[in-house]
């Protein structure tokens, strides 16, 4: 009976879903070619408050805890385990107030209406895992955009999703380019849990009736560590949360 209800309701998601998508890929060229970069992030936040709130369509739930109080006078590094294509949208809402800017890959900044047009307009860092240079050149110049304009920068260590909960070693390269370019940054490491169950197959079928939250932990202060030591804190910090239970 749940494996029927998972079909039923994830059709009624999916269709929910790609209306979004579409309405605010139209709103969000709208707003960037008429009122400018302001306008274009206000559409970008209520798309994705949309998104994350569309998940109660299945009976899941969605919870956001921050542990810290976050700095608006600084750039900040979220550095965050990732599971799920679903981790993405919460960040954006919840954490609007720091302009969340993305490292990612570069096949996503065309297909997907909506997300795509987002990728690349908001200075996201597009990068080609095949092209390791390309890919620091991007994140860096990711780097000075948050270290001038005081906004956030987001990033997966693992470099994949892990579905599964059980988090891959976190590659610090991406972190440290970052931090060459946003000296006075703040690395805030957050922990996702529950999207992985969410949809660990793909988009169909969801998991209906999920518990997924997002928690904001202390942050830690760069000054006087290596980034390989900033990156093991954030990972430790990280792990610590999940095994907690939820």
């Amino acid at each position: 009976m749940k494996k029927v209800l998972d079909y039923v309701l994830s059709c009624v998601y999916l269709l929910y879903f790609g209306l979004v998508l579409c309405i605010f890929h139209l709103a969000q060229a709208t707003a960037f070619n008429l009122f400018g970069r302001p306008a274009h992030k206000k559409t970008v936040d209520w798309m994705n408050a949309c998104i994350a709130y569309g998940w109660y369509l299945t009976g899941s739930t969605i919870r956001f805890r921050p542990l810290t109080t976050l700095p608006t006078d600084r750039p900040i590094i979220f550095v965050a385990n990732h599971q799920s294509m679903f981790d993405i949208s919460p960040i954006i809402w919840f954490l609007r107030r720091h302009t969340p800017t993305f490292v990612s890959k570069i096949e996503l900044a065309h297909g997907i209406p909506g997300v795509s047009y987002n990728l690349r307009k908001s200075g996201a860092a597009l990068i080609d895992r095949k092209d390791p240079k390309q890919a620091i050149v991007e994140i860096a110049r990711l780097g000075k955009l948050i270290q001038q304009q005081n906004i956030s920068a987001v990033i997966y260590p693992e470099g994949t999703r892990s579905a599964s909960g059980q988090m891959r070693p976190f590659v610090t390269g991406g972190v440290a380019t970052l931090l060459k370019r946003a000296p006075s940054a703040l690395v805030v490491p957050i922990t996702i849990r529950g999207t992985g169950h969410f949809n660990p197959k793909g988009l169909f079928p969801l998991r209906s009736f999920s518990k997924m939250s997002w928690t904001a932990l202390p942050g830690i202060e760069p000054a006087g560590r290596t980034p390989d030591e900033v990156v093991k804190l954030a990972q430790e910090a990280i792990a610590e949360e999940l095994s907690k239970t939820a």
